[in-house]
C-alpha cells in the first residue's frame, strides 16, 4: 500500500473515532439545560421557602393517611427541608455546570430527580396535592404537566450521562471546585434563611403590593360557557343553553376561564358571621394577620402593639383590624397572653397563608389596593405606613 493510501486510511479511521459536532453540541446542550433549570427551579423556591414548605406539609399531611402516620415526623420539619431541599437544587446545577466531580453529582441529580418524579406522579395519579411548588407561585404547573417536566429532566440526565465522554473538559477541579461549591451553598441558604425571616424577594401572590384585592374577585371578562348535555345517549356540546327540556345536563365548562377571578376565596365575617369583606376592602385599612396562635411569634408583640396604637391616632385616618384563622377560644386566650387590644375577626387559614409569608404579618390596604406588606421583622413606623398612602 502507498505512503498516501495508508495516510488517507489512518485519517479515515480517525475521523470516525472523533465525536461528531451535532452530537457533541446536543449533549452540551443537554448539560447546560440541566445545570441551569435545576438552578433555576431552586432560586425560585428559595425567594419564597415559606411557600415551599407549605406544599411539603400537604405532601407529609397525604402521605401520613396513605403510608404511615410518621410521616407527620417530618411536618415540622418542613420549613428546614424546604431550604434544604431548595438549596441542593440550586448547588447541584452549580456543580454541574462546573463539571465538578461529575459522575456524583449526577448521580446525586439523579437520585434526587427520581424522588420529585414520585411526588409529581403520585400528585397526578391520584389528584392529591394538586400544585407541586416545583417553581413557587412563578409558574403554576398542574400536576401531569409537573410529572412530564420531570420526565424531560430525567430524560436530559440519560442524554448527559451516557455521554460523559464530551464533557471531559472541568472548568473548577480540587480545592477551586470546592470552594465555588460552597460558595454556591452558602449564598442558596443564605438566600433561603433571609426571605424566611423577612418577605419573599419578588411576591407572586395575588395580595402582591398594587393589587386590588377587590378588582382581582372580579372577572376581566364576560365568562362565557358551554353546556354538555345529553338526550338519548348521545353527548352534544351547545354554546347557549338548550330550549328542548329533553336534553338532560352533564356539564358546564368554561370557554374563557383565564378572564375569570383570580381571588375567588377572599372573606372576612366577624364573631357573630356578619359579613365584613367590603368594610375591610373600603377606606384606609391596617390588617394584622395571625394565621393560627399556636405557630404565631410571641416575640414581638410589644413594638406590635404601639405600632397598632400609631397608626390609630394616623391623620390618614387608618384604621387597624386584627384577622385570624383560629377559633374564637384559642384567640381569646391568645390575645391575652400577648395583651393585644381591640376587635378581632376571621378568614380562612389558606387566605391568610396566602396574603403573607409571616404569622404575624401586615397588610396596608387603601379601598382595597395593598399599599404595603411587612414581616414581624419589619414592622413599619406610623410614618412608613403613611408615605405608603
Amino acid at each position: 500500500m502507498s505512503t498516501s493510501a495508508s495516510a488517507a486510511a489512518s485519517t479515515a479511521m480517525t475521523a470516525g473515532r472523533q465525536p461528531s459536532h451535532f452530537a457533541r453540541t446536543f449533549v452540551r446542550l443537554c448539560w447546560f439545560l440541566l445545570g441551569a433549570l435545576f438552578i433555576f427551579s431552586g432560586l425560585v423556591k428559595l425567594n419564597d421557602p415559606i411557600g415551599t414548605a407549605y406544599k411539603l406539609e400537604e405532601y407529609f399531611e397525604v402521605f401520613s393517611q396513605d403510608f404511615g402516620s410518621f410521616f407527620m415526623v417530618f411536618h415540622g420539619m418542613a420549613r428546614t427541608l424546604s431550604i434544604t431541599l431548595s438549596s441542593l437544587e440550586v448547588v447541584l446545577g452549580v456543580a454541574l455546570l462546573l463539571r465538578w466531580n461529575l459522575r456524583t453529582t449526577l448521580w446525586m441529580l439523579f437520585v434526587l430527580l427520581v424522588f420529585f418524579a414520585f411526588l409529581t406522579f403520585y400528585s397526578a395519579a391520584f389528584n392529591k396535592v394538586t400544585d407541586c411548588g416545583c417553581f413557587g407561585d412563578f409558574i403554576k404547573l398542574k400536576p401531569w404537566q409537573s410529572f412530564f417536566k420531570d420526565l424531560f429532566l430525567l430524560g436530559l440526565w440519560v442524554v448527559v450521562f451516557f455521554n460523559q465522554r464530551y464533557l471531559r473538559r472541568v472548568f473548577a477541579r480540587g480545592t477551586l471546585g470546592t470552594m465555588y461549591v460552597t460558595f454556591a451553598l452558602a449564598v442558596a441558604v443564605g438566600i433561603g434563611v433571609y426571605a424566611l425571616g423577612h418577605l419573599p424577594y419578588f411576591d407572586f401572590l395575588p395580595y402582591k403590593v398594587g393589587n386590588d384585592i377587590g378588582k382581582l374577585m372580579q372577572p376581566s371578562a364576560p365568562l362565557r360557557y358551554k353546556y354538555i348535555m345529553e338526550k338519548n345517549g348521545a353527548t352534544q356540546e351547545f354554546t347557549e343553553y338548550p330550549t328542548d327540556t329533553l336534553w338532560k345536563f352533564k356539564q358546564m365548562v368554561a370557554l374563557n376561564p383565564e378572564d375569570g377571578p383570580k381571588i375567588t376565596d377572599f372573606r372576612v365575617w366577624g364573631a357573630e358571621q356578619e359579613e365584613l369583606t367590603k368594610e375591610v376592602l373600603t377606606g384606609n385599612k391596617l390588617l394584622l394577620i395571625i394565621q393560627n396562635t399556636d405557630k404565631a411569634d410571641r416575640d414581638r408583640f410589644r413594638e406590635i402593639n404601639l405600632m397598632l396604637a400609631g397608626a390609630d391616632s394616623s391623620k390618614k385616618q387608618i384604621t387597624p383590624m386584627i384577622i385570624t384563622s383560629s377559633s374564637p377560644n384559642e384567640f381569646d386566650v391568645f390575645r391575652h397572653e400577648v395583651n393585644l387590644p381591640g376587635k378581632y375577626y376571621f378568614a380562612d387559614a389558606t387566605v391568610l397563608k396566602s396574603m403573607i409569608r409571616s404569622n404575624p404579618g401586615f397588610l396596608l390596604l387603601k379601598d382595597g389596593v395593598v399599599k404595603g406588606k411587612y414581616h414581624y421583622h419589619d414592622i413599619p413606623s406610623r410614618a412608613k405606613l403613611e408615605e405608603a398612602l
